[in-house]
């Protein structure tokens, strides 16, 4: 299971071509030991970058979208290392035969998510667990969907046994919420009183964007679906950091 790499938007911005670098020369070196200690099954998480831009008028995106990101910015480091990544398991698999399965990551919540990075749920959490304000540093238009930690590792390993070799799975969950919707959806998990700060206006003029999967396929095959409510799922990181 290769499911470490560098996902810090930070570094992404820094720092491009380390991050580019760490994804594929990792995926490479644990494809190598792969074969090394000849494994049969080899699961990369990928992530949902592959598609680049999600149009806006595509509510979610299904795995045989063929959209990429811009190759010419250096903003792409992230999700086109995930692609050759990608492409790395499709070689593999056919000069080895490793069965590769590929589980294309979206969005989600849970213990150990980081509260103190750039994911917005995180950083909501926090907030709330601190007193408030929620802080939304944007307008709180874009559309983004989050699936518990527990659902996720079901969903992992059904795609690692089961899955079709070189046949990508999306992952995440099909709730669609704006991350304006979101901060009020945490706020309502605190007992006391939690407002929300909204920095920026909206633009009218921009369509909102979206980072949404279709998860069609994956349930088609495996029945798969999300156990786990939002809410529940906000209220149980909640409450795994009020315990720690």
């Amino acid at each position: 299971i290769h499911a470490a790499t560098e996902a810090s938007a930070k570094l992404n911005d820094e720092d491009p071509l380390l991050m580019f670098d760490t994804i594929v020369e990792g995926t490479r070196h644990t494809l190598d030991f792969a074969v090394h200690c000849g494994a049969k099954k080899f699961l990369l998480t990928s992530s949902g970058a592959v598609y680049g831009k999600q149009p806006p008028d595509m509510t979610h995106i299904p795995e045989d979208y063929c959209g990429a990101p811009d190759p010419t910015n250096p903003n792409s480091a992230y999700g086109e290392g995930k692609r050759v990544a990608e492409l790395l398991c499709s070689l593999y698999s056919k000069k080895f035969g490793i069965e590769a399965k590929i589980a294309r990551c979206f969005a989600f919540v849970g213990p150990y998510l980081p509260l103190d990075i750039h994911y917005a749920i995180g950083n909501f959490i926090r907030d709330g667990l601190n007193g408030g304000p929620i802080v939304v540093k944007g307008d709180g238009t874009p559309y983004r969907s989050y699936l518990y930690a527990a659902d996720l590792a079901i969903w992992l390993w059904t795609i690692l046994f089961k899955g079709e070799s070189c046949s990508p799975y999306n992952v995440g969950s099909e709730e669609a919420v704006t991350i304006k919707e979101l901060a009020h959806v945490v706020a309502g998990c605190f007992e006391k009183g939690i407002t929300v700060n909204i920095q920026k206006v909206d633009n009218l003029d921009q369509p909102p964007g979206r980072y949404v999967p279709s998860t069609h396929k994956t349930n088609k095959e495996f029945d798969l679906k999300a156990i786990v409510s939002l809410v529940t799922a906000i209220k149980k990181t909640s409450s795994f950091y009020q315990i720690k």
